[in-house]
């Protein structure tokens, strides 16, 4: 009976000690998922796929900035070398994490720095990573990376063309929009809406502040503007001038 006993005992440390091995297992922290991040990012230039074909699990999910849902075998081709006279870095920041067992959501912010012949460019991201662990071993199993609007660069305003946008264009009875000027700049003001400040990009082709899409002036037979055309995502709402 002491046999038994102290062999049931011997056997109840055993799973205790194990128990106790598993729960001081340290779960991934923040650090390394930001260090693992970065990795990832300082091999999109030079094209390594290692670091995705290491972090990323096998029946992982991405959605692109460019709306693309590529599963690993697409996403590791689409890294590849940038060209000749193309150079680049991508910097992490504003890192947030949410860790909880064996599942770990890191939400980030990308600062892209590209330069192209000589010429800088610059655009930043947002990008959310779910990364689990199997088999002691952390991967990420769906992730999606958002790209933030940007404003083009204005160009410059003929203020002499000026006149010739000006007038009311229609959507349908009751809904128009109005454009104006003070002979500096160009507005647009829907019924009952705040007047917005139409900012050139190119001939007839307008942008506002903070808003993704154009506003564009179509020219008819005259030369002279009768549509404005509200582009959003390619997509084209056009208001008939009627003054």
């Amino acid at each position: 009976m002491k046999q038994f006993a102290a062999m049931a005992l011997a056997v109840g440390l055993t799973f205790s000690v194990a128990g106790c091995k598993y729960r001081r297992q340290p779960s991934i922290t923040q650090e390394e998922l930001v260090r693992r991040t970065q990795e990832l990012m300082d091999s999109v230039v030079p094209g390594d796929q290692d670091p995705w074909r290491r972090y990323f699990a096998d029946d992982a999910t991405y959605f692109d900035e460019k709306g693309r849902a590529m599963d690993k075998a697409a996403l590791v081709k689409d890294i590849s070398p940038m060209p000749a006279g193309y150079s680049g870095s991508i910097k992490l920041l504003n890192p947030r994490s949410h860790i909880l067992g064996d599942t770990a959501i890191l939400s980030y912010d990308l600062d892209e720095s590209e330069t192209v012949f000589g010429q800088e460019l610059k655009a930043r991201y947002h990008g959310t990573d779910t990364w689990m662990r199997r088999n002691g071993e952390w991967q990420v199993v769906a992730g999606q990376m958002l790209r933030y609007y940007e404003d083009p660069a204005p160009g410059n305003l003929d203020t002499a063309k000026i006149k010739q946008f000006l007038g009311t264009y229609e959507l349908a009875p009751g809904a128009t929009r109005e454009i104006t000027s003070d002979g500096k700049a160009v507005f647009m003001q829907r019924t009952g809406r705040e007047k917005e400040t139409l900012i050139p990009e190119a001939a007839d082709i307008f942008f506002r502040s903070g808003v993704e899409g154009r506003i564009l002036f179509r020219r008819g037979a005259s030369g002279q503007p009768d549509q404005l055309i509200d582009r959003r995502n390619n997509e084209d709402i056009v208001w008939k001038r009627v003054k």
